[in-house]
């Protein structure tokens, strides 16, 4: 069924399941979640356990990849990263996964090599990390303690999501276009096809090819699977292959195939014709003209044995079988069960029983009329689709009065209004009903809201609705939100939020989104494009005690601490400590922490490691206040309004002048063809070529502007550009402080409360500070400063650069100084697994 190989001498060691029976075998149906199909290399499906050559999916969350046509037998197995209302485990187990290792991995039990390039081999828990080999896992014992990372994941039993509606997508918050593209020409619409792939349309004229639906439902969608049989081949024979194909291994004498007309099979409406699947005779097959196309459909039977599920089992599995007849309701299977799970005492009434389908992409629930046939309902799923009874299972489930708490992040309308206001704006864009939706959250500053919604459906529309509707031009974004329940988190666990800027540095982004879901808890990672840093500060707000990781440029990190700054107060852990994984391009703040001068593809794990190893540092923050004054020129009558004035955070450094106006044109070119700017590389290049094109200029920047420091007037040399540092690295890593001694000035510090200004005449200046030839002309040290523009010169503020129009610049300490991780310079504790 499933093409798994092994030596006859290993057979009484197999303990792997077969794709026909591993649906049976799921303790909690949990969907899978698949972004757009791609190609992966080197990898094997988990069902049909071939290798991936054609376009294939992958889960966004567990280790799951997939064929395209497979993807309907992939059972929903996938990680169970929250409580949905349905279950609430507090132990976990391990989650094992097969297969797809690196061929180094090493098996935690016998430590031989268990992994493998050729096919499908090797377990790998998806908490922990441990890997074994198929016939040692057993020996594990069955608790996760999820490894060397425990004390920075946030465990799933913490985490509530109502998600019934949803997508999987929806709920992990992962953006549906930023997987790999697949290729223009590549047939990539599900299982059309059917697994064309393995049948080899057969030019042999002892065979024949097939076509084979499983049900009514294949046939509306013309979904079929080819078997390929021979000429000759007995009724039996082709029912068996038929089964296989759909991965049942179910009794063959219980199935018959019916033939099926071109113009039945061409018709909408095939669900109401079923006397058009003429009976198909036994003995051969094959007659004197062959349909190509047949069903496959289950004998009626008067009796059967189905399996009952506790909903109330703390952890999943245990069922009761029940022999059920004709005459047998859901009330008559509800009062046979009852006894058997020791509730005899109980009302019939309290209880219901609900119908799942553990279809891989979502897990559908159904409650059955208590007056149902359970014969007719079994016949009915067998009718739509066999494959279908093969993933359905029953629970007996308690009437308690289900509690639905959605809670959505609403960001990107207008900024401080009142509550009242807000709500207005909402009944007015999205039509929202305030007997089901209620405002929790209210972020003024941000013009941001959490919505609490008790109503799944309500739910969906709005969500729906949002992401087409504008508030003053300017789209609003949503977000689901799982809710934490910070009062289960254990005493040492100090979880890691995670936010990623997937534009960052070459698209690396992309790649450690996907693999820090892998290694955590999917809902601590946040993407920067969907909604910015506030819904993840928003669901780590009542969390006692969490880190921060920021993968991005320096332009990244200093939007996430902006943000952190702003909702500081309404964290009950307002210091986090912030570590960075640079992206970008220039990085002088991950370099003076020591993560480098950007990524380069270290192993996320390492990397997790390292931040969980990391010391903790302070780091001053400044604020910059432009107040441009009324522009003189152009002016008529005095009519033109002066600019307001804005107020800039800044972490690294300010620059006005030469440097500014590089990075102006930069900002320019990258915007002109953003396509580009992918890699690093090409970036510096066009800085370089920026920078030659301004080198016959000459400015006299000392003339058109004042400094005053610490209330001192302070006599500006001739140059070109004045730059005010904070930290000891500009420019992608050149010191333009410089290392010399100085009885002037104090040694530069990150958390000294002072700020160094340093001069450059010009672009060759600039250049040899680069090259590590010279370092800048040091003016001045200080904590504030005074900074008057007689004409508009270009500013830069941690590579954000604009135009200034004259007047005056203030440069003062902003509030609290920040915690930042660097990375500490002992090698890595080899702990754990």
């Amino acid at each position: 069924v499933c093409n798994f190989m092994s030596h006859e001498k290993c057979l009484k060691n197999v303990k792997i399941p077969c794709s026909c029976i591993a649906p049976s075998l799921v303790r909690v149906p949990v969907a899978h979640c698949f972004g757009p199909p791609g190609h992966y290399k080197r990898k094997f499906c988990t069902v049909c356990r071939k290798s991936l050559d054609s376009p294939a999916f992958r889960c966004e969350v567990c280790e799951l990849h997939v064929h395209t046509d497979c993807i309907l037998f992939a059972c929903s197995d996938c990680r169970q990263c929250h409580q949905d209302g349905h279950q609430d485990h507090d132990t976990y187990h391990h989650h094992w996964r097969e297969g797809n290792l690196s061929s180094s991995a090493r098996c935690e039990v016998c430590k031989k090599t268990c992994g493998s390039s050729e096919v499908l081999s090797g377990m790998r828990c998806e908490w922990c990390g441990i890997l074994a080999h198929a016939a040692c896992y057993i020996i594990v014992t069955p608790e996760c303690t999820f490894g060397r990372l425990r004390n920075m994941i946030l465990p799933p039993s913490c985490v509530r999501l109502y998600s019934r509606n949803f997508s999987k997508l929806h709920c992990f918050r992962i953006s549906e276009n930023l997987q790999t593209e697949p290729d223009e020409d590549d047939d990539v619409d599900g299982s059309t096809q059917g697994s064309a792939k393995d049948v080899q349309i057969s030019t042999d004229s002892s065979k024949q090819t097939l076509k084979i639906f499983d049900g009514n439902d294949a046939v509306k969608r013309n979904q079929f699977r080819l078997i390929s049989v021979p000429r000759i081949a007995k009724n039996e024979e082709v029912v068996e292959a038929a089964l296989r194909a759909y991965y049942i291994n179910d009794d063959q004498q219980e199935y018959e195939l019916q033939t099926f007309t071109q113009q039945a099979l061409l018709s909408d409406d095939v669900i109401n014709r079923n006397d058009a699947l003429e009976d198909s005779n036994t003995g051969s097959v094959f007659r004197e003209s062959v349909p190509d196309a047949w069903v496959i459909r289950a004998k009626p039977k008067d009796e059967e044995v189905i399996r009952i599920y506790p909903a109330w089992l703390k952890v999943g599995m245990a069922y009761i079988s029940l022999r059920v007849n004709k005459d047998s309701t859901t009330q008559t299977v509800i009062k046979e069960v009852l006894p058997l799970l020791g509730r005899q005492m109980e009302s019939v009434q309290n209880f219901k029983l609900v119908e799942v389908l553990m279809g891989s992409k979502q897990v559908q629930r159904m409650v059955l009329d208590s007056q149902e046939l359970i014969l007719n309902r079994l016949k009915d799923i067998r009718k739509t689709s066999i494959r279908q009874m093969n993933q359905t299972r029953f629970y007996i489930v308690e009437n308690s009065k289900s509690i639905v708490r959605v809670n959505l992040f609403v960001g990107g309308l207008p900024p401080q209004l009142s509550p009242e206001e807000y709500t207005n704006i909402l009944k007015d864009e999205l039509a929202i009903k305030t007997n089901v939706v209620s405002l929790s959250h209210v972020y003024q500053a941000q013009g941001a809201v959490v919505l609490e919604i008790s109503c799944f459906s309500e739910a969906e529309r709005i969500y729906m609705l949002v992401k087409d509707t504008t508030v003053n031009d300017k789209p609003l974004n949503g977000v689901v939100i799982p809710e934490v329940m910070s009062s289960k988190i254990p005493q040492n666990c100090c979880p890691l939020l995670v936010f990623v800027n997937p534009k960052s540095g070459g698209l690396k982004g992309r790649d450690l989104l996907y693999s820090f879901r892998k290694l955590l808890n999917p809902h601590q990672v946040f993407e920067l494009t969907n909604g910015g840093p506030l819904p993840g500060f928003h669901t780590f707000s009542k969390i006692p005690s969490f880190r921060v990781l920021v993968c991005g440029g320096d332009g990244t990190v200093g939007w996430v601490l902006g943000a952190l700054e702003e909702i500081r107060h309404k964290l009950v852990c307002s210091e986090p400590s912030v570590a960075i994984l640079p992206l970008g391009t220039g990085n002088d703040l991950g370099r003076v922490l020591r993560w480098g001068a950007g990524y380069s593809g270290e192993d996320p794990y390492s990397i997790l490691i390292s931040v969980d190893e990391a010391d903790d540092v302070l780091m001053d923050r400044w604020t910059i206040l432009l107040d441009a004054e009324e522009p003189a020129e152009g002016a008529e009558n005095g009519v033109a309004e002066p600019e307001p004035p804005k107020i800039v955070q800044m972490n690294n450094y300010c620059g006005l002048g030469i440097d500014a106006e590089l990075s102006l044109d930069f900002h320019h070119a990258r915007e002109e063809e953003p396509g580009k700017f992918n890699s690093r590389f090409h970036n510096k290049g066009v800085y370089v070529k920026v920078g030659l094109q301004k080198i016959s200029h000459t400015r006299n920047l000392h003339k058109d502007i004042k400094l005053q420091v610490d209330q001192h007037e302070v006599e500006l040399p001739s140059i070109e550009g004045l730059i005010f540092i904070n930290i000891p690295s500009w420019g992608s890593g050149a010191d333009l402080w410089g290392s010399d001694s100085d009885n002037r000035f104090e040694k530069p510090r990150i958390d000294d409360g002072l700020l160094e200004v340093v001069g450059v005449t010009g672009v060759v200046h600039m250049g040899q500070v680069q090259g590590g030839l010279r370092s800048g002309i040091r003016i001045a040290q200080g904590s504030y400063f005074r900074v008057t523009l007689l004409k508009p010169i270009p500013v830069q503020v941690d590579g954000e650069p604009w135009i200034q129009a004259p007047g005056q610049i203030i440069i003062s300490a902003a509030g609290p100084k920040v915690h930042m991780l660097k990375k500490s310079k002992q090698k890595q504790k080899k702990t754990g697994s």
